[in-house]
């Protein structure tokens, strides 16, 4: 059995949504684009974001993805690090307790990787094990987590996973034509690192990880994409995401043994997302209701997002006892999992 002993969040400084689209956006668009991308931006359900790169202090828009690359190390080292240290402090684990140490990542790279870097300034043993898991997005933390926590079953030893994404760095430059897409993504997306320690299971008060399901749509592939260029990754994202996700949904959560009573931690892909989840599985008003204070705070984040809403459901004063945690990304994928009692407490 693997518990969840413990999560560290780690944020650059927050802006105000209204403030990177007057400070910046309002311009970065031409006239026949300004007023639909004020209206996106309006309607993104978010209030604010974390950007370790700000467009309202330097504009990366123009930059090469090798810039772009070196500035990533730069910025994640700290935040990763930050992370890393609450969740630990968080679970009672010494760095060098750690038997795997697993990163996911689609938003920067460099050899050697964080993974080696982190595991070498946080004293981790020279024997620990290593995993990176790139360019999975969104739902990143969920098969990461199912390993990880495979990994603590097995070897009867702690190990730990670090989501790290800084989209801020791929600001894409103004295009000549209207790309809705790369506007929905301008308005959605944020920087945020957050770990989870997993141990093995022997704490009653502690989440249990008991079961992780995926669903691709191949169908769907070419509706969440994240490209390589010269100027950045850049993302493509489907206004057709929220139909493919309402096509699957239900029957992908009958999987998970999932029930309207249950915590549901769902990645906040955007409102559009969440309406559609909530209207699907006929959940209570306010069950995606730490879903979008997440989305609100602190944009969508990628991969860290649902480990964000998880930690916000763990520490509420009456904190569900049973915890279904989902995401999609490319694919187009669905992945999910389960939090329960920890039985062997």
């Amino acid at each position: 059995m693997s518990t969840i002993a413990g999560i560290g969040i780690s944020l650059p400084p927050s802006v105000d949504q209204d403030d990177l689209w007057s400070g910046f956006f309002a311009r970065h668009y031409d006239s026949r684009r300004r007023a639909l991308a004020q209206r996106i931006f309006q309607n993104s359900g978010v209030r604010s974001r974390q950007t370790a790169v700000s467009p309202l202090v330097e504009d990366v828009s123009e930059w090469s993805t090798g810039r772009r690359m070196d500035r990533y190390r730069v910025e994640a080292m700290p935040m990763g690090k930050e992370a890393i240290d609450r969740a630990l402090a968080d679970a009672g684990v010494r760095a060098d307790e750690i038997g795997l140490f697993a990163v996911c990542s689609c938003t920067g790279y460099a050899t050697p990787g964080l993974d080696i870097l982190l595991a070498r300034d946080l004293g981790m043993a020279p024997t620990v094990q290593r995993l990176f898991i790139g360019h999975m997005g969104c739902y990143a933390a969920l098969p990461a987590m199912g390993a990880v926590a495979d990994f603590v079953a097995t070897h009867n030893r702690p190990a730990l996973l670090l989501c790290i994404e800084l989209t801020s760095l791929h600001l894409q430059p103004a295009a000549a034509r209207v790309d809705i897409q790369q506007i929905v993504s301008h308005a959605l997306f944020a920087d945020a690192a957050a770990a989870v320690v997993l141990t093995p299971g022997d704490d009653s008060d502690a989440y249990a990880f008991r079961q992780l399901s995926a669903l691709t749509d191949v169908t769907a592939v070419d509706h969440m994409t994240w490209d390589i260029t010269d100027t950045g990754f850049r993302m493509g994202l489907s206004p057709q995401v929220p139909a493919v996700l309402a096509k699957h949904v239900q029957g992908f959560a009958s999987t998970l043994g999932a029930t309207p009573a249950d915590g549901w931690a769902v990645h906040p892909g955007g409102p559009k997302i969440l309406d559609v989840i909530e209207e699907r599985l006929e959940l209570p008003p306010d069950a995606l209701e730490a879903s979008r204070s997440v989305l609100a705070a602190y944009g969508n984040c990628s991969s860290p997002t649902v480990l964000m809403v998880l930690d916000a459901l763990r520490r509420r004063d009456q904190r569900p006892a049973r915890v279904v945690l989902m995401a999609f990304g490319p694919g187009l994928t669905l992945y999910g999992a389960v939090l329960g009692p920890n039985l062997a407490g």
